[in-house]
């Protein structure tokens, strides 16, 4: 077991290594500029440089995305319960739901910000849009997943619809309900960054956007390197979540 997860540990970490010392070499042996292409050296010399900056500015765009993952964690949930409860509901909004899938939706950040304005709602509301797809997809197999069995048998010695959700359609749901939740999370953060692109004066997005209007590729690269770290941070909070919830109710 401990080989196991430790493979799972290491294997990453060596491919990330190769893929680091690659690149190292090639930027020296080719000398590509730093304006084009910075080695990773340079890279962490600026992220060195400028740490205390970059966190001041990963505040707003941790918190944003936050906000739009619990909000779209909230809204997919409630919407795939309705959706289970009622086949009404389940043929009048999984289509037009599936529909607003098949959008082109970064297309679609410049309406919100036109509607809501340049603060942090915009941003919010944007990636509550495009995060709230997989919740509600994955959360809704889950609870359909049910055999049909366990549930005549639930009615059968009185179970009321709380229950057989409290009971039996939430654990058998839990699995899924991560797995969008895993998904969710990074579409989260790429809404919140997209709208930072357009509108935001601070937040990690706006710092990426500045530095290449400066041709200050290592500053983007530093600024990509936070991203990457608080989305991996976030990620790995939802994986302890994952497992405490299947060591509750079973894998």
């Amino acid at each position: 077991m401990l080989r196991g997860q430790a493979r799972l540990v290491v294997l990453p970490v060596i491919a990330a290594a190769l893929v680091i010392t690659g690149w190292e070499a090639v930027v020296r042996i080719k000398q590509i500029p730093n304006t084009l292409l910075p080695a990773p050296s340079a890279v962490a010399i600026r992220l060195t440089e400028t740490l205390p900056f970059l966190l001041g500015q990963a505040v707003p765009t941790t918190l944003e995305t936050i906000a739009s993952f619990l909000i779209s964690m909230v809204l997919g949930i409630s919407l795939a319960v309705l959706i289970c409860k009622s086949r009404l509901m389940r043929d009048a909004l999984y289509p037009n739901i599936v529909l607003f899938q098949l959008i082109p939706k970064i297309a679609l950040a410049p309406l919100f910000i036109v509607w809501l304005g340049i603060g942090s709602t915009s941003r919010i509301t944007f990636g509550v849009f495009i995060s709230f797809f997989p919740v509600v997809v994955a959360t809704l197999t889950g609870l359909m997943s049910v055999d049909r069995d366990l549930l005549r048998l639930c009615k059968a010695v009185g179970a009321d619809e709380s229950r057989i959700y409290a009971k039996v359609r939430f654990p058998a749901a839990v699995p899924h309900l991560f797995s969008g939740l895993k998904i969710a999370i990074t579409f989260a953060m790429i809404g919140v960054i997209v709208g930072e692109f357009i509108t935001a004066q601070a937040g990690l997005g706006y710092m990426i956007l500045f530095a290449a209007s400066q041709a200050e590729m290592t500053l983007i690269f530093a600024s990509i390197v936070v991203l990457c770290v608080i989305g991996l941070v976030l990620y790995g909070i939802i994986v302890m979540a994952e497992a405490l919830a299947l060591k509750k109710y079973g894998a």
